[in-house]
């Protein structure tokens, strides 16, 4: 207790950092809480109905189910027989009726020809009825991915400024072993006193979690991520999940600092050099050694094996942060040679290098929380940007039109000279292995004819132009999947969007790609689907106006295959990349308060030598900037790695490779991180070097 009272700025930093980490487990938490069931509903279409008949809408096989694409509707042979058994309600739409009769009765009249739902179940005929849950999972990713991202944030700043608090007490520790202290009682108070930082902060962190949830929740609807009802649901297990963490970082981010003090000697008492040894012990060296290459084994393996994950969000979001702890446990075997490769020319230039070298513990600590800015933001933003203008740049390489019509239910024009490609939004259903059914998203062709003149698919074997109504064209992805090798002119069992199994001949095969390279079947494969895409080749002197009898928005190919990032998309990652921010904020002040407050005689020597008042500020911003500079640099290098992995996945997936690094995003977080850096460093040495 007497060390905390003594020294509470130096604790001032670990202690904000776990109640903010608290505070936003609690909140992320409770939203999560939130997400796991959708409300119930009455139900709405039939509410006057007790039973409610709709038609096959899903595709049983085995133990496997999915919902069809094309669901089929109440046949005229049916609703005849439901009449018989009492009042029928219909609404015009043909998929579901409202049935005012026995629910046994009406069950074994439909048989299989469709499914009977009474009760609560009736909501399923509503509209979109799995919407309601469908809305919740982007929160819950989002609430995820930023929950994991706060957990490694904060037990990365608490490990790294207990760490640095205790190399600067050193002599201190000496003075106690000196005193007779023993290891063991010199562990025991360190841990001690993180404990009781624990405890507070941790408590502290969950009052600020209760309070920060119902705001969470306002800023997800007012953003558009989470639907307009979304509330916070009264749930227990967020803080205790949230307290015990808190309680375990604080107490884990201190252990391997407090076993590095049991082993202070009494000679440490008496130590008054600068110039720091012994920064980088064996074990450090060892553990980050081991995470670099586990973390470039990583990437290596999921480049050959299946470089299509890397695409994913959860692959990109989670992969750097290996590489992340990797360079962090070894930056103080790499702040000199970065800070020597950084030009600073003139006297000052030299004596901001060379103290920044022999503090290597004060640089590192300031460099560590850079590199994870950095990193996660040119990994995380520039993952998200290059797979969007990727899957942009592809779609554009794979249509030879000039324009393209969008809309629901277009209806084709002939237009005199011009080259029309109608397709429709579909679906097809593949066994993979023994018990396993993958849904996959397709195309139905209106006319193959005018699909094998405009697209310009990445085909590996066959030809689109032997597409027709007996044929299908597959992907990689399909044709090498476990249930062996398919080649162009074997015979393929699939079944359609509507549930119809049929055998297909296999015309040709695509390369993966992002993702969205077929299947393609003709619409006699896909009665139902309507056509909502046309590509269009214009004849010269003819104007798009003409494409508007269509019925949907007419837009030039380049417009229609920009890259897009969707604002909710956007407004998760900038959430995860702002809790780094404010992450490395914290870290970087409390660092740098207990750096300087520790430089008196250091700042009084430059004083004694002549230098003036600015030119000491001048040399502490400096040092600062190089620190800074230097996890600029280490945090970077880690992003080019994972976005160079990426490049090299798409490139296998023959897609192109469109990198793109968010230089604003990146920018504006170095110049964030360089202010509140620099301030904190000039008011200490202000305080000082009185």
């Amino acid at each position: 207790m007497s060390g905390l009272r003594s020294r509470w700025a130096a604790f001032a930093g670990s202690f904000v950092a776990v109640a903010l980490g608290v505070g936003l487990l609690v909140t992320m938490g409770l939203g999560l809480a939130s997400t796991f069931d959708a409300p119930e509903r009455a139900p709405r279409r039939f509410a006057a109905s007790p039973v409610v008949v709709i038609g096959t809408d899903t595709l049983t096989v085995g133990r496997v189910s999915h919902r069809l694409f094309h669901p089929h509707p109440v046949d005229a042979r049916l609703l005849t027989e439901l009449r018989a058994l009492g009042p029928v309600a219909t609404d015009g739409r043909p998929d579901a009726v409202g049935v005012d009769a026995d629910p046994a009765a009406v069950h074994r009249v439909v048989g299989d020809r469709g499914r009977v739902l009474t009760g609560d179940e009736r909501r399923q005929a509503d509209p979109e009825p799995e919407r309601d849950a469908e809305a919740l999972v982007t929160v819950n990713a989002l609430l995820g991915t930023a929950g994991g991202v706060t957990a490694f944030v904060s037990v990365f700043v608490v490990a790294s400024t207990f760490a640095f608090a205790v190399a600067l007490r050193r002599r201190e520790f000496g003075l106690l072993r000196t005193a007779g202290a023993t290891p063991g009682q010199v562990r025991r108070a360190l841990l001690t006193e993180a404990a009781l930082v624990g405890v507070a902060a941790s408590a502290a962190g969950c009052a600020l979690g209760a309070w920060g949830a119902p705001e969470l929740a306002r800023v997800l609807v007012e953003g558009g991520i989470a639907p307009e009802w979304f509330t916070i649901r009264d749930a227990a297990w967020p803080f205790h999940v949230a307290f015990w963490t808190g309680l375990a970082v604080a107490v884990t981010g201190a252990w391997a600092a407090a076993r590095r003090a049991g082993r202070t000697g009494p000679a440490e008492a008496l130590r008054e050099a600068d110039v720091d040894s012994g920064v980088l012990p064996l074990g450090r060296r060892l553990l980050g050694a081991a995470l670099l290459v586990m973390g470039a084994a990583l990437l290596a393996w999921t480049l050959l094996s299946d470089p299509s994950e890397l695409l994913k969000r959860k692959t990109y979001t989670t992969q750097p942060m290996v590489l992340i702890t990797a360079v962090a446990l070894l930056a103080p075997l790499l702040v000199r040679p970065v800070a020597r490769a950084l030009p600073l020319p003139g006297a000052t230039g030299m004596l901001v290098r060379e103290n920044a070298t022999a503090a290597l513990r004060r640089t590192a600590a300031v460099a560590a929380p850079v590199l994870v800015t950095v990193a996660l933001a040119g990994s995380l933003l520039g993952s998200a940007g290059t797979v969007t203008a990727s899957k942009a740049a592809e779609a554009r390489q794979q249509t030879a039109a000039d324009h393209v019509v969008t809309g629901r239910n277009l209806q084709p024009i002939p237009v005199p000279g011009a080259t029309l490609s109608p397709t429709a939004s579909t679906g097809v259903f593949v066994r993979d292995g023994e018990s396993a059914v993958v849904r996959y998203e397709a195309r139905a062709v209106t006319d193959p004819a005018a699909f094998a003149v405009l697209a310009r698919l990445p085909v590996v074997t066959g030809d689109i132009r032997n597409l027709d109504d007996g044929s299908i064209v597959i992907n990689q992805e399909i044709a090498n999947s476990e249930s062996g090798n398919r080649a162009v002119g074997d015979r393929i069992n699939v079944w359609l969007g509507d549930g119809r199994q049929v055998s297909l001949r296999i015309a040709a095969v695509l390369a993966t790609g992002t993702g969205d390279n077929g299947p393609y079947v003709t619409t006699a494969n896909a009665r139902a689907a309507a056509v909502d895409r046309i590509d269009v080749r214009l004849p010269p002197g003819t104007g798009p106006a003409v494409l508007r009898a269509t019925g949907g928005t007419v837009t030039t190919t380049d417009a229609w295959a920009a890259p897009r990032t969707s604002p909710q998309t956007r407004l998760g990652l900038l959430v995860v990349l702002g809790i780094a921010l404010v992450y490395t904020a914290i870290s970087l002040a409390s660092t740098l308060s207990m750096a300087t407050s520790v430089r008196g005689g250091e700042l009084r020597s430059l004083r004694l030598t002549g230098a003036t008042r600015p030119q000491v500020l001048a040399v502490v911003a400096g040092e600062t900037l190089l620190a800074v500079a230097v996890g600029a640099v280490l945090g970077a290098a880690v992003a080019a790695v994972g976005l160079a992995g990426l490049g090299a996945a798409l490139a296998s997936l023959s897609a192109p490779a469109t990198i793109t690094v968010p230089w604003g995003t990146l920018g504006a977080a170095l110049g964030g991180c360089a202010v509140v850096a620099v301030a904190s460093a000039l008011l200490g040495a202000a305080r000082t070097g009185r």
